[in-house]
């Protein structure tokens, strides 16, 4: 006899907040919880009705992995909520959840290693499973996710951020999940990337460097590499240098600009949303989308190309209308070098345009140290790409001579 059951299936949510309880406790993960708490169990998990688990600091990694082991077992959706902080066990040097009795020294038998989740994860069915990760490091942990971009294994959509080595000693606030549970208290909870792209906005300032989690199999890829970014707000953007530099402005040359495109249809492109978001004045906002979509362009279609050059480019604009000359500096500065990576040639109008635009936004910083600390790189940079505009190696070498006070060679 077989029973037919009717009615959707139940979903599950995991809620997992975890840190050392030593000196070692990057972030205050369990803080989090009393707010997720609040959240309705059908809204964590996105279903009509849901079951929820719950593990506070937990001590064992065995005990953590038996409870993700039955989370995955159950027939419905499954979302994981996980805030803590990751760091390399120092033999194999593979990536682990720091858990309550963890120490940099045993943390391969302390922590939960991350390859666990994309080992149980793995058998469920694609589309069914969302991890949603608030994640602290230390040196050695950033580094390796910068090399080794953060996955949940195939089918499993992942989406978060990643915060860099704090300078302070007191463990962080982990904003990111704060905010986003704040948004799930509502009673709705709106689809992975809007939720995700809300939650970041609002808890990431404006120069957050922090690295944003996106990835999902089963949501739609991103716009092509459309040469479009959002047009500067009609008034000066806040804390904009009028000074002149010996360096001609490069935006105001139609010939450098390889990006020319119509304006975006804003029911189907994310640059509308980025637009709006600028000229209200969110630049954290404008920031976060544009970050977020980049994440998701570099795991679909790897480093170097045109669609994550593209969410490079659109930041490095973006940085420069909220008055940060020096960021935007930076990112136009690895446009180019991504550029030359991928074997574009120095003379090519794109190159070149980086390459003035980075030289431009150099010229508008004016503190000492930042001018010091980019100027090397744009030289090298001027070297091999000198542009269409005679001198522009010379100009370079001049400026940063003045504030060395000595000869660059």
């Amino acid at each position: 006899m077989v029973i037919d059951r009717e009615g959707p299936v139940p979903g599950t949510a995991l809620l997992i907040a975890a840190a050392p309880v030593s000196k070692s406790r990057l972030v205050d993960a369990a803080s989090v919880l009393p707010v997720l708490a609040a959240v309705s169990p059908a809204t964590l998990a996105g279903t009509d009705t849901a079951s929820v688990v719950e593990l506070a600091d937990p001590l064992d990694p065995q005990t953590v992995l038996t409870r993700l082991r039955a989370a995955a077992m159950a027939p419905g959706p499954l979302t994981i909520y996980l805030i803590g902080q990751v760091h390399l066990d120092r033999r194999q040097r593979h990536l682990h959840v720091a858990l309550a009795r963890a120490t940099p020294a045993t943390m391969r038998y302390t922590g939960f290693p991350w390859h666990w989740f994309t080992q149980e994860l793995r058998p469920r069915p694609a589309g069914s499973t969302a991890l949603i990760a608030d994640l602290h490091t230390d040196a050695g942990s950033w580094q390796a996710l910068h090399e080794h971009p953060l996955d949940a294994g195939p089918g499993v959509a992942l989406y978060g951020r990643v915060a860099p080595p704090a300078r302070r000693r007191t463990p962080a606030v982990p904003a990111y999940m704060k905010a986003l549970a704040t948004i799930l208290r509502s009673g709705h909870r709106p689809p992975l990337l809007p939720l995700h792209q809300q939650a970041a906005a609002q808890s990431l300032g404006d120069d957050a460097p922090d690295l944003l989690l996106a990835l999902d199999p089963q949501a739609a890829p991103p716009p092509p590499a459309i040469a479009y970014v959002p047009q500067a707000p009609a008034a000066n953007p806040p804390g904009s240098d009028q000074h002149t530099a010996p360096f001609p402005d490069p935006y105001s040359a139609p010939h450098h600009d390889p990006r020319t495109a119509p304006h975006p249809d804003p029911h189907t492109d994310p640059h509308a949303a980025i637009t709006a978001a600028v000229e209200a004045g969110r630049h954290g906002e404008a920031a976060a989308l544009a970050a977020s979509w980049e994440q998701t362009a570099l795991r679909m279609h790897g480093p170097g190309s045109n669609e994550v050059i593209h969410w490079m480019e659109v930041r490095a604009d973006l940085a420069r209308f909220a008055g940060d000359p020096a960021r935007s500096c930076e990112t136009w500065l690895a446009v180019a070098a991504a550029r030359l990576t991928a074997g574009q040639a120095p003379d090519s109008p794109e190159v070149e345009a980086a390459a003035d635009r980075a030289h431009h936004l150099w010229d508008r910083v004016r503190d000492p140290e930042t001018v010091r600390a980019l100027g090397p790189e744009l030289i090298r940079l001027r070297r091999q790409v000198p542009g269409r505009r005679r001198g522009t190696l010379t100009l370079a070498q001049r400026r940063l001579e003045q504030f060395h006070g000595q000869r660059v060679g």
